[in-house]
């Protein structure tokens, strides 16, 4: 244990953050002051700058903190209260992959504690916790604005869409051993703190990478077209969990990627009031 986890383990008074290496705050600092530019107040810039040291360290560390409030004239106070604010800023080191599962209610309901519960046994796990080989953390996150496609895990903010325990536990396994995974829609992963620069505000160089990254699911979409007066998308027909679906999706519809697992309908789901035995009882 070091000196300074010590002090804090007892009670101690912390030492003060250490500083970075020279080579690293000199580019740190190059890249802080193109993105305190883009603003007409300094301190503006501190969300972008927590994500900027985030991709330093995979977490946002006292050094980092330090660092930010040094070049936006603000108090370590100030910036740890940001900080802890908003969870997408670590305070622990993370993962190479930061895999999120929704158990906010429509989630929850369709199956996202069990994604979570069965994830934490199966990596070994707790929320918020780190595998030992420091390829995965696990948490579980609050509404991810993809409620027709629940239950939804993130990974690196990037989707994957009508989960089970079963498709996320393979999604995990792939990501550990290294095998390529892609979303269901949006751009294709790369590693917690490369994630962290792009949200910084620096452009994503992977080719293809920002053309693949915009637009909402199918199903976020159909009330929109239809208020444009447009015709709605060809609906999905999908039968019980884990089954492929019937047909495919019109042209240029979202792909299904490699770990989403269709979910049952009314059309497949016996005990739905518009399932097959209300229609047997007509």
């Amino acid at each position: 244990m070091t000196e300074a986890r010590q002090e804090v383990s007892l009670g101690m008074p912390q030492l003060p953050a250490p500083a970075y290496p020279a080579e690293v705050r000199a580019r740190l600092e190059a890249d802080a002051k193109e993105v305190i530019a883009r603003y007409p107040g300094s301190r503006s810039a501190l969300l972008p700058l927590l994500h900027l040291v985030q991709s330093e360290e995979g977490y946002v560390s006292r050094t980092g903190m330090a660092f930010c409030a040094e070049m936006l004239g603000l108090t370590t106070a100030e910036v740890t209260a940001v900080a802890t604010f908003y969870t997408m800023y670590r305070r622990k080191p993370s993962g190479d992959y930061q895999v999120g599962v929704c158990t906010n209610t429509l989630c929850a309901v369709m199956g996202g504690d069990a994604i979570f519960d069965r994830l934490k046994e199966h990596l070994g796990v707790g929320n918020d916790e780190t595998t030992e080989d420091g390829k995965v953390t696990l948490e579980h996150i609050e509404c991810n604005a993809a409620c027709d496609f629940a239950p939804v895990v993130m990974v690196n903010w990037e989707f994957f869409d009508n989960q089970t325990p079963e498709s996320a536990t393979r999604l995990v396994d792939d990501l550990i051993a290294g095998r390529t995974v892609e979303p269901t829609r949006g751009a294709p992963l790369c590693t917690y703190k490369e994630t962290a620069r792009i949200l910084a505000g620096f452009p994503d160089e992977r080719p293809g990478a920002v053309a693949a990254s915009g637009g909402a699911g199918h199903a976020s979409l159909i009330g929109l077209k239809l208020a444009k007066g447009e015709a709605a998308p060809q609906a999905r027909v999908v039968g019980p969990r884990g089954e492929a679906p019937t047909d495919q999706p019109q042209k240029g519809a979202e792909h299904l990627s490699s770990h989403e697992a269709p979910q049952q309908t009314s059309a497949s789901d016996p005990d739905h009031p518009a399932g097959p035995a209300a229609e047997e009882g007509e």
